[in-house]
């Protein structure tokens, strides 16, 4: 019994690492023909550790032609951080085809940092092999400054950069240099005595910005700053004193409007008082029949004093009336 149990063991066993050898045999003869042999406990370590052994094998096959050499705990670990193996072994060949010195760890960083994004490790070591060219400030639009003289310009620059493999981590990406590029632009036309100086001599814009060292804390080092076009806009100042003066004007016309009620309504307020003075007048001159009758009644007035009193006021009403017939005649002559 004890040895029927024995041998179901051992063709149980054999069966196993017949299954292994058949499972990870071609995988093993790929290492070690392509001079870089991985072990079979390595590979049924990795398949337990649910890492593909063949996606292993194969970047260290890669890693080995071209005469880099890194273990496979390396690229375990990597993967199992969540990298891309193959892209950083493919990175790390074309720093060293270049001459660019790029350790393992470094590239791994980079290759974690762009996670998430549609840049990968690859392209970052190419951009530092190959500038790129961007577009400021993109989406093919123009940068909108004004001169000093008050004349609207609008840039379109070019900006070639490579990339920064020692800053790459932490580094600040594309849009920040495009950030900057657009300011320091605005700034350099804004500083402009006149718009004609930039027209003349563009360049002096690019010198101005690149002596700002606008890829400090980027994942980028700029090469070059071209301006690509520039165009000449709006007169914005004298827009802004055509509006400050229409202001002005209203201002002014509302004082004017303030002025004018408040005379008017002094003219009313006199108007009122004249005529209160006038009703004045003709209360006290109804009072002077009155206070003659009572100087008749007391003997203070005889009938030859108001016989007097009347021939003087007919002599002034006649001198009024002549006064006021000359008055007309002197306006009919003039006219």
């Amino acid at each position: 019994m004890i040895k029927v149990i024995l041998v179901v063991l051992g063709v149980l066993f054999a069966l196993v690492i017949f299954m292994i050898l058949m499972k990870f045999l071609g995988i093993w003869v790929r290492a070690r023909v392509a001079n870089a042999p991985v072990s079979m406990l390595n590979l049924v370590a990795m398949w337990l550790r649910k890492v593909p052994p063949s996606l292993i094998v194969d970047t260290r096959i890669t890693a080995a032609k071209a005469g880099l050499e890194y273990t496979t705990d390396l690229l375990e670990a990597h993967y199992l951080a969540g990298g891309k193996v193959d892209q950083v072994v493919l990175a790390l060949i074309a720093a060293d085809k270049a001459g660019i010195p790029l350790p393992f760890d470094r590239a791994c960083a980079i290759d974690l940092a762009v996670k998430g994004t549609t840049k990968t490790v690859l392209e970052a070591v190419r951009t530092s092999i190959n500038p790129a060219v961007i577009d400021c400030p993109g989406g093919g639009g123009k940068i909108d400054a004004v001169a000093r003289d008050g004349i609207q310009l609008r840039a379109r620059a070019r900006v070639t950069v490579r990339t920064n493999l020692d800053r790459f981590v932490g580094g600040a990406t594309e849009e920040t240099i495009i950030a900057r590029v657009n300011e320091g632009i605005v700034t350099s036309i804004g500083s402009a005595q006149s718009h004609k100086d930039v027209l003349e001599n563009p360049d002096h814009i690019s010198k101005r910005v690149l002596e700002k060292g606008l890829d400090a804390n980027t994942a980028f080092e700029i090469l070059s700053i071209d301006i690509a076009d520039i165009d000449v806009g709006e007169n914005i100042g004298a827009n802004l004193q055509k509006s400050q003066a229409e202001a002005d004007k209203v201002v002014a016309q509302a004082k004017a409007e303030v002025r004018r009620a408040a005379a008017v309504a002094t003219e009313q307020e006199m108007s009122a008082r004249t005529q209160e003075m006038r009703a004045k007048v003709v209360e006290a001159e109804a009072q002077i029949p009155m206070a003659i009758a009572e100087a008749f009644r007391g003997g203070n007035l005889g009938v030859m004093d108001y016989m007097r009193y009347r021939n003087v006021m007919a002599d002034t009403d006649m001198r009024e009336s002549i006064a006021g017939e000359g008055d007309d005649t002197g306006d009919r002559q003039q006219n």
